[in-house]
């Protein structure tokens, strides 16, 4: 049997003194704790209350407000009125019924091209240079204007040349004995029209001195085809044309410059201030350029137009005034024009644009109201109860209905400051 060693283990026993102190510690411990906390909600609960408090304050003083809405009597009233339109105008004519006019106008260019229907023989003659040679002496020899050079065909007629104006060929020289020709360049021109004329480079022989030794010695000589005979049908513009043109042009011009015209009498520019005629508007041309001349030689000429239009605008201010100041006269002493119900239109009567006058018929109506003085109605209500405010605002003969609500929820009275007093007047449409 072997030996073993048993060991316990058991706490440590506690003095009876130990134990006294946990048990007088441990309650006062507890009361502190419990006084602490007793304390820390005694003061959040102040805090809450004086916030409260503060923040009712302020809004009181600063933020109340009464907001008082009234429906006045009302009368509706309505106007016929003749008027006139007249740019001879300068102001509102209230008892004549006038308004100012202005004149809207645009301009519009068109240009265009037209085909000649015009045609002509168009015959030219032939021109060139001769060298005219003097191989008959020394001295200078005259030929005078249209002196004859011709040049020999095929066909054993020749072509005759004319000199245009008179002209001198020089005398010849001698050189080691031997004559040296004089020589001179002319201009000649055909004898007669025509492309058959254009004939290439040759010898000319001057017929006036036929059965003369000067026939041989005097001669011409081209060294380049003779140019410009001419004889052909070409077309040429016409007074046909012209006036063709003119109608297409004017026409198409008229119409475009009044489109421009609506399009700008439509514009938010123009539209937003002024009344207008739509459809009514004169035009006239007023310049026409022909880029060419009755019979000239052209295939096609350009054809200018310049067309101005115009018609009558008024301002929708001019009507509105007119319109106000008459009906004003109709309402009950002491009322006012509700202008936000305004209603105005006119129906044209007659439009003269020549004389620049139009006669319009306007029909207008408008809601009236019972007159309120809001100072005196605030310096009525200041310092009233909800239930004061109501009764004395219900008492007032001109009025219909009130609303008056109190902000915030908790004011009673009306404030006596008049910038927190908001008086609104409320017309039923």
């Amino acid at each position: 049997m072997s030996n073993r060693k048993v060991i316990d283990i058991l706490p440590p026993k506690k003095s009876v003194a130990d134990f006294q102190e946990k048990r007088f510690e441990e309650p006062e411990r507890a009361e502190r704790i419990a006084r602490g906390e007793r304390t820390g909600a005694g003061r959040w609960l102040i805090f809450s209350f004086l916030l409260l408090v503060s923040l009712g304050s302020f809004c009181y003083f600063t933020l109340s407000k009464a907001e008082i809405n009234l429906w006045p009597n009302t009368e509706e009233l309505s106007l016929e009125k003749s008027l006139i339109v007249s740019r001879g105008a300068e102001l509102v004519n209230i008892s004549s019924g006038i308004i100012p006019a202005q004149i809207f106008q645009k301009e519009k260019e068109l240009t265009d091209t037209f085909q000649s229907s015009g045609t002509v023989l168009k015959e030219e003659k032939a021109r060139g240079v001769l060298r005219v040679y003097n191989a008959y002496s020394t001295s200078p020899q005259v030929l005078i204007a249209t002196t004859r050079f011709v040049a020999p065909t095929d066909d054993g007629k020749g072509k005759v040349f004319r000199t245009p104006v008179a002209v001198t060929i020089p005398g010849g020289t001698y050189e080691g004995g031997k004559l040296v020709p004089g020589e001179a360049d002319v201009e000649v021109v055909a004898d007669q029209p025509g492309p058959e004329y254009n004939i290439d480079p040759s010898i000319f022989s001057i017929p006036g001195f036929a059965g003369t030794d000067k026939y041989t010695k005097f001669y011409g000589r081209s060294f380049e085809s003779m140019a410009g005979g001419l004889r052909e049908e070409v077309a040429v513009a016409t007074k046909e044309d012209f006036d063709r043109a003119k109608d297409s042009l004017s026409k198409q011009a008229k119409e475009e410059c009044e489109k421009l015209l609506a399009g700008e009498l439509q514009s938010e520019e123009v539209s937003s201030k002024f009344y207008y005629f739509p459809n009514e508007s004169l035009s006239e041309i007023t310049g026409e350029f022909p880029m060419a001349t009755v019979g000239e030689e052209v295939g096609e000429f350009k054809f200018q137009v310049k067309a101005g239009c115009q018609t009558l605008i008024f301002q929708k201010e001019d009507l509105w005034n007119i319109t106000k100041d008459s009906l004003l006269p109709l309402a009950s002493q002491g009322y006012k024009l509700y202008e936000e119900s305004l209603k105005v239109s006119y129906s044209p009567q007659a439009i003269n644009l020549e004389s620049e006058e139009a006669n319009l018929l306007l029909n207008a109506s408008v809601k009236a109201y019972s007159g309120i003085n809001i100072n005196d109605f605030k310096n009525a209500l200041s310092g009233k109860s909800l239930l004061e405010a109501k009764l004395f605002l219900e008492g007032q003969p001109n009025i219909t209905k009130v609303n008056v609500r109190f902000w915030p929820f908790w004011v009673g009275k009306v404030p006596e400051d008049f910038d927190k007093i908001e008086v609104n007047i409320r017309i039923d449409s």
